[in-house]
């Protein structure tokens, strides 16, 4: 009962924050979309002066964070992502996600410690969607690079030059490679040197395949070469590299899955537990001895969970 009107306000000042943020997203102009796509995240200073404005952020807590180089990374995360959210916007239901999971942890568990645990982790839910959204746009950009690269070769082949080529490849693929194509076209129309714009997009997409096509053109640009027969190879070249790291998938998938499995088998035996015998687990939740052990148990599995996570990360 102590804890309602806390619980209370808390829900609507959440409320209308999310309101007010997605007001301004809507709001948003579309040539401040534009010219946030036209202005990655880099440590380029005349990059950073194309910015229309920059978010308002708390002075001292920007400039420590920035010192650190958190909103950097963050920011160029969510471009990653494809995702254009300011990112104080992150940081704020960040905050009120922590407060929700303290608020909610406190009354159902009654436990300072429990209650932060819950705060932390429902704190990561955005980060996690970040995280999610990007690994699905850089699969797929990797999917799409091998034909975009086949066709950018027929093109050339047929006498046009690569930004032409780049033209046909955005006319006739999807995104995410359609989306960054274009916005290299755009800043190359703008008077962005080519080579330029493609090593903007290299911090967009962080891909290692896309990577080894832009130190392609550029070497190209310095040394001079037929650039459809270095695209031939080096579609051949991505091809090989996925194909590799789908056999590495395939012969860690065993190991992956024992570790999924060791984590969450605690978890899922306290459930059983719970329902065919409610009483057994009441020791671990309401006796002061139990609840330590549940602690120490809940730290030591996320540490297995995160060394079986580091020893199967293959870097080839």
């Amino acid at each position: 009962m102590e804890l309602t009107i806390p619980a209370a306000v808390f829900a609507l000042v959440l409320i209308a924050t999310l309101a007010l943020i997605n007001r301004r997203l809507v709001d948003a102009p579309a040539s401040e979309e534009v010219l946030r796509r036209l202005s990655p995240p880099t440590d380029r200073v005349d990059l950073e002066l194309a910015r229309k404005r920059k978010p308002q952020e708390s002075k001292l807590g920007h400039a420590l964070l920035r010192r650190i180089n958190l909103l950097r990374k963050l920011e160029q995360y969510m471009w990653q992502a494809g995702l254009y959210w300011r990112v104080s916007e992150i940081l704020i239901a960040e905050l009120l996600l922590i407060g929700l999971g303290m608020a909610v942890g406190m009354m159902a568990l009654n436990d300072l410690l429990l209650a932060a645990g819950c705060g932390a982790a429902l704190s990561t839910l955005p980060l996690l969607y970040v995280g999610f959204r990007r690994q699905r746009r850089l699969k797929a950009f990797a999917r799409q690079l091998p034909h975009a690269l086949d066709l950018t070769k027929s093109t050339m082949e047929a006498g046009h030059s690569l930004p032409r080529a780049f033209h046909v490849v955005v006319g006739e693929f999807s995104d995410p490679i359609a989306s960054e194509l274009r916005t290299v076209l755009e800043q190359a129309r703008l008077g962005v040197p080519m080579v330029r714009a493609l090593e903007d997009m290299l911090t967009r997409v962080p891909h290692e395949d896309l990577r080894l096509m832009v130190s392609a053109i550029k070497m190209q640009t310095e040394v001079g070469s037929s650039l459809a027969h270095i695209m031939g190879r080096l579609s051949e070249v991505i091809r090989t590299r996925q194909r590799l790291h789908l056999q590495i998938r395939a012969l860690t998938a065993q190991a992956r899955m024992g570790g999924m499995v060791i984590g969450l088998l605690p978890v899922a035996l306290i459930g059983i537990f719970s329902v065919i015998q409610p009483t057994f687990p009441h020791m671990l939740f309401y006796d002061p001895v139990g609840v330590k052990l549940l602690k120490i148990a809940i730290g030591l599995d996320v540490m297995a969970l995160v060394a079986i996570r580091r020893i199967l990360r293959l870097k080839y």
